[in-house]
Formats: C-alpha cells, structure tokens, sequence
C-alpha cells in the first residue's frame, strides 16, 4: 500500500525528485536532506509501513541485506571508521516520519556526531527477572 499522504511514499516511489543512491522492485535508498553527517542515507521501502511494528516479515527480511551493501559501500566511498545503522519507532525512540526507514550514517572517530546513550548500572537478579518478562511476551 502507499499512502498518499506520506512524504516518504511518496520519496520511495519518485513523486518528488531525490538524490537516489540505490533503487530495487522494493527499496529506494536516498540522501538524507538534513545528514548528520556526509552521506547520512535512508533506506525507505516503496510500500507504506508506520514503524517496525506493523512492517511485513518479507520487507524485514530484505532491508538487513540492504543495510549491509549500503554500509559496506560508504565504507569504500568515505574510508570512515564505521557506520550506524538507525530504525527509530514511535516518537519516545525518535520517529518523526511514520514511515519505516533506516539511517545509515558515515561515522569517524572523535566525529562529535552524538548518537548514543548513558550506560546505567544493572543489577543481576533485575536483568534476569526484565529477560524472563520479555521472552514471555515473545
């Protein structure tokens, strides 16, 4: 389905023009317009998804494989030090358009890009209890 609605429908089907880096039967992969950093690329599937949740296993299956070819590529075109392959769901993890996509981001060392988080402490018996709860709902 694409929603005509959706920016990024409409990104991934060629509605709008785009700085395109790859293009398949299921996948446009374009240019980030506001990169955090050179080469910053977003996978985008051509039919409409809101989040990781409600995407198809078959599409999932193909964009890890993707997201493989394109990290290896910026690789050779950038020599960076490494990549960051990002899915954000819903607005607490930092989804901004509701449709599933993947940043890939050209990173170097001491870059300053900021992706991250603060590390906490844990403790044993918590993190077994918090594992046997998730693999419940599994």
């Amino acid at each position: 389905m694409i929603k005509d609605d959706c920016i990024f429908c409409k990104l991934a089907n060629g509605v709008f023009p785009t700085n395109t880096v790859y293009e398949d039967d299921d996948f446009r992969i374009i240019l980030d317009a506001s990169p955090a950093a050179k080469g910053h690329s977003l996978i985008i599937p051509k039919q409409h998804s809101d989040n990781l949740y409600t995407t198809d296993d078959e599409t999932l299956a193909k964009v890890l494989p993707l997201a493989k070819k394109l990290a290896n590529a910026m690789k050779k075109t950038f020599s960076c030090d490494g990549v960051n392959i990002i899915q954000n769901n819903e607005p607490a993890a930092g989804q901004t358009v509701f449709h599933l996509h993947i940043h890939a981001i050209p990173r170097y060392s001491a870059d300053n890009v900021g992706i991250g988080w603060p590390q906490h402490e844990t403790d044993a018996a918590e993190q077994a209890e918090i594992a046997e709860n998730i693999a419940s709902n599994m």
